[in-house]
């Protein structure tokens, strides 16, 4: 069976329509599904006789919030969300100046393998379906009762690698009758998935593209960054000037900075020459604590040098602003079972 949250509106009004029904009953039924209904009873306008058909195709579970944690320092929550199979993906919501952000997951576990992240403990167990990205957005936002207005897929898993349902979800999230959540407000977070990144392009989407770059150097990212073993820096820069040139956009490189690794300013000169002539911003991000791992801060001026020889160099970086870390809800922090 499919999940009921997996249809477009269109998918779900043609359904609908091959029921026998009138075409208005698709727009009652999608807005119960944006409210974050967990079963057809709670459908109260919507006849038994339909909800019953649709009862013998689609499933409607939602999704069952194992754990909530809040942070006592900045106020963001984090979700483990139990999916209909059992599985568990974590979800943060963090509250800025501009908005409410939700970080979801897009996967659950993560094949990548970066040395430096929890979420790739264990591997991948399984990809998450449209519905199930999304409802991690509708369940977010129903549980604090505030509008949900920014979009950050850099949960767990590689989007990239699931790019068909993300594509999907993207659609969904974005339809004016539902969530409405637009382009412009979502970020999509890779650590490099280069034939990804031409496919994405295709579409001409205009989100935030992050890369996951973390290194300047194929020597250094190939031992934090498996992936980089299979594409390049060079092949990955290619890849985001080509994105760049398709969509207009500025695209955004994260660099978590570790100790003794990648934060000395010969990496933030050759961070320089990587990202020569390409529209962009950096964000530096401290490298969180995960307890499997030793990685390590460097000293705040260290970081702070680094971020002012880029700027000095005519490339905008800052330090992320670190939320959750109470809670284990930093950059690299989540997981797929933290029980």
């Amino acid at each position: 069976m499919t999940n009921l949250r997996d249809l477009s509106y269109k998918e779900l009004e043609e359904v609908i329509i091959s029921y026998g029904e009138k075409k208005f009953r698709s727009s009652q039924i999608w807005d119960w599904l944006t409210k974050g209904v967990s079963s057809y009873d709670e459908m109260l306008n919507v006849p038994l006789s339909l909800k019953e058909k649709l009862k013998e195709e689609y499933f409607l579970c939602g999704l069952e919030t194992v754990k909530k944690l809040e942070s006592k320092i900045d106020g963001t929550k984090k979700y483990l969300f139990r999916l209909y199979d059992g599985n568990m993906v974590e979800t943060v919501v963090m509250y800025y100046k501009h908005g409410i952000t939700v970080c979801i997951s897009s996967q659950v576990g993560c094949a990548m393998g970066c040395k430096f992240c929890a979420s790739t403990i264990g591997g991948l167990v399984r990809s998450l379906t449209p519905g199930e990205i999304l409802e991690q957005v509708i369940y977010a936002q129903k549980d604090i009762g505030e509008r949900i207005s920014n979009i950050v897929m850099m949960g767990i898993g590689e989007p990239l690698a699931n790019l068909g349902n993300v594509k999907k979800f993207l659609e969904i999230v974005n339809f004016e009758k539902g969530l409405n959540i637009g382009y412009r407000h979502i970020s999509l977070s890779t650590c490099g998935i280069v034939p990804g990144i031409y496919e994405l392009a295709k579409l001409k989407l205009p989100i935030t593209l992050s890369i996951s770059l973390h290194a300047t150097t194929n020597e250094s990212r190939s031992s934090i960054m498996p992936v980089n073993n299979t594409y390049k820096i060079e092949e990955l820069i290619e890849a985001c000037r080509h994105y760049q040139k398709e969509c207009s956009r500025r695209i955004s490189f994260e660099y978590a900075i570790i100790k003794g690794v990648n934060d000395t300013l010969k990496d933030a000169d050759n961070l320089l020459k990587i990202l020569k002539g390409i529209m962009c911003h950096v964000n530096v991000i401290p490298v969180n604590n995960v307890e499997e791992n030793s990685f390590e801060k460097p000293d705040p001026k260290k970081i702070k040098d680094f971020c002012s020889h880029l700027e000095s160099h005519g490339i905008t970086a800052t330090v992320r602003r670190e939320l959750g870390s109470d809670i284990n809800a930093s950059c690299g922090q989540l997981r797929k079972n933290n029980l």
